[in-house]
């Protein structure tokens, strides 16, 4: 009889792994239940429901920026990623530090200073409703494309470690987010992902430590990673075609991340709900750290995984069926004998997925309802019809997410599926946010062509390049693996069972189809820029005449024309004359203030 590779069974759940995790649910449905119903207010404001009255405080928004953003794509295919590729993928870390200061000092004080709740509202005011209108309809259609992917990856892990049908388990969980984000809004949204974020961080740290004091030791997991090739992370080559370099890593991710996270509303929607700018950004400071070390974490975890069966690949002998399954079998393996750490594990996989659920379907309603349903008047819009009707989005779309998995099942890697999905709009709404804040000529038409164009030749590229993988023209085979220490587990099987995987062949040629697909947000921010700068200077550029310097970033607010410039100035200069002068939201109390802020726009200016 063949025994298992682990030292413990496989896909036996205990009584205290069901308990652990049917407590972590019970958590969120009663954070859901108090605001819902106990904090609620009798006459609950559309505001309150989606931005907290803008009084959230900046540590919980922080860590629920951190749980909404590492999703189970994070949790289940990062380390899956290290596995079968190597420890490359981990530049995106240090790379959140450019990130977060782009958003910080493009991003955040525009949002600010216009008063903006709704992302997309600011492309209505710089460019026009049209521009609008269409980018709010790529967001719509690109988080209805990946958010059956998010919460479908957990019952990915639980199918692994249970017999519950994976459709079953999917349905219920996803029920109980509906729940307590219908419920409560955007206060039970944030603090449910508190929750679980620390889940989520208690998990990976003990699957980690625990992992490494069985394998042997920090030396021995890093000696059999390097002699595996998992630990080149400063690969330079400068070929696009390559899955991950250093360039792809941080340059492609910087486009990609960016976009994804300081011009998605379900972020910007908690990034405003703070009291200030300042506290925004020191949010925004908290979450680049936290994510800095979830991040590492979930990556190191795919090194021990790789130290654990360096000499018997569980994919190859059949115990796993593909590499994003291969964390949780890990996990059973190393803490199994722990009653209740299995599921601790799975909540934390959960948690990821129903924090990025939860944010996104809060975020979903609101826009659907503000762009979508209000403008039509179909009934009296006060604030209970508002969030009556926000709340059914969130069951309808929730339903979808359900009904979607049955077709997620059949995808393979996920985190490439992923990127690739939200990469088809993420270039153009990246690159349309930058063109309107930083170039002053840009003009709606300049916007609309820009970021058509941009969505066209993704699409293209991407259609492209699926249908080589399709056809086996193009693929990213993994690092080799070793089966040479089976027989000791009983599997009868060498490297000759198992051919090494080959690169198809290189006709010489560069294909565009065949870039890494990391690129592809980068790709479409430089053509909305590409397009939309020519565009614009041929059909006028922009008319200047009663034109609002507050539209462009602080950092670019140079180029704009003196006359412009002065204008403004010249505004600021008026309100301040007023002990209780309000300019671009800040609101001055005394004569001391004013005076200051005027000292600070001369110097500005100059």
């Amino acid at each position: 009889m063949v025994k298992s590779i682990s030292e413990n069974p496989q896909g036996q759940f205990s009584v205290e792994d069901y308990t652990v995790f049917a407590i972590m649910l019970g958590v969120s449905t009663a954070i859901g239940v108090y605001f819902g119903i106990f904090q609620r207010k009798k006459n609950q404001t559309t505001e309150e429901y989606l931005l907290g009255g803008r009084k959230m405080k900046t540590f919980p928004i922080a860590i629920s920026l951190i749980a909404s953003q590492l999703s189970g794509v994070s949790i289940m295919s990062v380390p899956a990623e290290m596995y079968s590729y190597g420890a490359q993928y981990w530049i995106i870390a240090p790379t959140m530090l450019i990130i977060t200061l782009i958003i910080n000092y493009i991003f955040v004080p525009v949002f600010y200073s216009n008063q903006i709740t709704n992302c997309y509202q600011y492309l209505e005011d710089r460019f026009s409703p049209a521009v609008k209108q269409f980018v709010t309809f790529t967001y719509v259609l690109n988080i209805y494309l990946v958010l059956p992917i998010f919460i479908f990856i957990p019952a990915l892990a639980f199918s692994q470690v249970s017999s519950i049908n994976i459709h079953l388990i999917n349905g219920i969980v996803c029920g109980v987010c509906i729940f307590y984000t219908m419920l409560g809004g955007i206060k039970a949204v944030v603090w449910t992902d508190v929750v679980q974020g620390m889940i989520m961080f208690l998990s990976c740290f003990l699957v980690v430590i625990i992992g490494v004091l069985k394998i042997g030791g920090l030396s021995t997991v890093f000696d059999r990673a390097d002699a595996g090739d998992r630990m080149e992370i400063f690969d330079m080559t400068l070929d696009t075609t390559t899955r991950q370099t250093f360039w792809t890593s941080s340059i492609g991710n910087i486009f990609l991340w960016t976009g994804y996270l300081g011009l998605s509303q379900s972020c910007v929607q908690r990034i405003v709900a703070v009291p200030s700018m300042q506290h925004a950004r020191s949010a925004l400071w908290i979450f680049c750290i936290g994510f800095i070390i979830i991040t590492s974490l979930n990556c190191f975890t795919g090194i021990v995984m790789f130290a654990k069966y360096f000499d018997c690949d569980p994919i190859k002998v059949g115990l796993v069926q593909k590499a994003d399954k291969l964390l949780p079998f890990f996990v059973q393996d190393v803490v199994g004998n722990l009653k209740g750490m299995p599921g601790v594990f799975i909540s934390c996989v959960f948690s990821a997925g129903l924090s990025t659920m939860s944010a996104n379907l809060n975020s979903l309603a609101g826009l659907i309802y503000e762009d979508y349903i209000r403008p039509f008047k179909l009934f009296k819009h006060t604030d209970a019809s508002a969030n009556m009707t926000m709340k059914l989005l969130i069951l309808v779309s929730g339903v979808y997410c359900i009904a979607m998995g049955l077709i997620v099942e059949q995808f393979g890697h996920l985190l490439q599926m992923v990127v690739t999905i939200a990469s088809v709009t993420q270039g153009a709404v990246m690159g349309i946010f930058c063109l309107g804040m930083l170039w002053p000529w840009a003009n709606k038409h300049g916007a609309l062509w820009g970021s058509a164009s941009s969505v066209i030749v993704v699409s293209w590229i991407i259609s492209g390049a699926q249908l080589a993988i399709s056809s086996k023209q193009l693929a990213y085979p993994p690092k080799p693996t070793s089966v040479e220490n089976c027989y000791e587990y009983g599997y009868n099987v060498t490297a000759d069972d198992f051919p090494p995987h080959s690169s198809p062949q290189d006709s010489g040629e560069f294909s565009i189809y065949n870039i890494s697909f990391v690129w592809y947000s980068t790709v479409g921010t430089l053509i909305v820029f590409l397009v939309g700068i020519p565009v614009s200077y041929l059909t006028g550029s922009q008319d200047m005449r009663n034109f609002k310097p507050k539209l462009i970033a602080p950092l670019a607010q140079w180029m704009l024309p003196a006359e412009v410039r002065q204008s403004d100035f010249s505004l600021k200069e008026e309100n301040c004359k007023s002990n209780t002068a309000t300019v671009n939201t800040w609101t001055f109390t005394t004569a001391n203030e004013s005076q200051k802020y005027k000292e600070r726009v001369i110097e500005q200016s100059l």
